[in-house]
């Protein structure tokens, strides 16, 4: 295997083509000293707003920061919010070329309120129903065409409609038809239709609500189960599941490892999963080892949580401590 520094170069070589829900992460951050008079609710004295890329878009921004090319396709709406979200995706350098607006869709934004490091509120503004036919078919247009001209693909679901089943299944075969690996980000709506994906990463949650299961979260004998049961009902090459400050556990067919979190002064868990999936996505096109795809895939959605907000993944920062731990 290349060394963990010819592993980063390595990623300055790949293109990936992320597919999915995309929103405006906005915060209004500020400091509260006084309770309002017209109700129980603490007075917010703003001091700094500010507006940055989520969701799949934060997939995308984690891939580029660790130096890859990542291409989005997604469907936004035609209203003040999406020339916000395009205008973001400019100042940040990435390609508008998969994303299809609409009339009838309202562009996701997850505003978030926060006073200090305190988080007091989020409001979102968001349409959930699926795309209809006419917004599939030309997101379907779009992924023929990228989708050839890169060297990995990501589902990024969050359950905003813009995952068909469709769309899942005519993406993995093309994928398959030309040797090109999928990784999925999952929600529960298409939880059952990422069939012979090539690693699906659930949370904890999303692997006992997926396969109607509850046991406790520090019961690692019943989650390997688990685990092996959803290999088996989706036929994906890998299992990753992330299980918070227990780590991560991947599990392919005659190998299944346990990579225990590293201990970090937390600060913010959010996107924290778009990190980990960009990291392991990346891994996978280069055909790493499954023990290496989770050991730095855990490593830096742990290195992720000591920010605040959601952020992409320092490559740096990454690359100092893999050096560190895993050589």
């Amino acid at each position: 295997m290349k060394s963990v520094q010819e592993i980063f170069k390595s990623f300055e070589d790949l293109r990936v083509l992320v597919i999915g829900d995309v929103m405006i992460d906005s915060y209004l951050w500020g400091s509260v000293t006084r309770i309002s008079p017209e109700a129980p609710v603490p007075i917010l004295n703003v001091q700094r707003r500010e507006q940055r890329l989520g969701g799949a878009a934060n997939v995308a921004l984690n891939l580029q920061s660790l130096g890859a090319k990542p291409i989005l396709c997604s469907v936004i709406g035609n209203d003040n919010e999406a020339d916000k979200f395009l205008r973001l995706l400019e100042i940040c350098g990435l390609s508008a070329e998969g994303i299809t607006q609409s009339m009838h869709r309202i562009t996701t934004v997850k505003h978030r309120i926060l006073a200090a490091s305190q988080h007091l509120l989020r409001i979102d503004s968001e349409m959930d129903k699926p795309i209809d036919e006419e917004e599939e078919k030309l997101l379907w247009q779009k992924i023929q065409m990228l989708l050839p001209q890169t060297q990995a693909v990501i589902f990024e679901d969050y359950d905003k409609g813009v995952i068909t089943k469709n769309l899942i299944e005519k993406t993995i075969q093309l994928a398959q038809k030309l040797n090109i690996p999928t990784i999925i980000d999952p929600k529960k709506r298409n939880f059952d239709y990422y069939v012979h994906s090539t690693l699906f990463k659930p949370n904890l949650k999303e692997l006992k609500d997926g396969l109607k299961m509850d046991f406790e979260n520090n019961n690692l004998d019943a989650i390997k189960e688990a685990v092996k049961l959803l290999q088996q009902k989706l036929s994906a090459k890998y299992i990753m599941t992330t299980l918070s400050e227990r780590g991560v556990l991947i599990y392919a067919e005659n190998e299944m490892h346990h990579i225990p979190a590293h201990i970090r002064n937390i600060a913010d868990v959010s996107g924290a999963g778009d990190t980990v999936v960009s990291v392991a996505a990346l891994c996978v096109a280069l055909q790493l080892p499954a023990k290496f795809i989770a050991e730095l895939s855990n490593l830096a959605g742990g290195i992720v949580c000591e920010y605040q907000g959601v952020v992409p993944i320092p490559k740096e920062r990454l690359l100092s401590e893999a050096l560190k731990t895993m050589t």
